[in-house]
């Protein structure tokens, strides 16, 4: 992954310079790239990106009970089926 090293920004850099960074943030729409002990540790991203990932990690999690429930479906044999009355016993 390649990150424009002027969105880089080191953890001590960030906690002195929060506001403006977060200001930033809403005006370009770009993340920020946390570092710590020289190692990438965190991205601080806009919150409409925040909530564009939560909605496709979801969409991807029904995509995958589908895949399921499609497997399941195709390979459901009716005679191997209990009766319900069966099963409350």
């Amino acid at each position: 992954m390649l990150v424009e090293t002027d969105r880089i920004m080191p953890i001590t850099r960030l906690q002195k310079e929060l506001t403006q960074t977060v200001r930033e943030l809403s005006e370009t729409g770009e993340p920020v790239f946390i570092l710590k002990n020289n190692n990438m540790e965190a991205v601080i991203v806009p919150f409409s990106e925040y909530e564009y990932l939560i909605n496709l990690e979801e969409m991807f999690e029904y995509y995958e009970i589908n895949n399921m429930i499609n497997s399941r479906v195709k390979s459901y044999e009716t005679n191997n089926a209990i009766e319900w009355e069966r099963i409350k016993e």
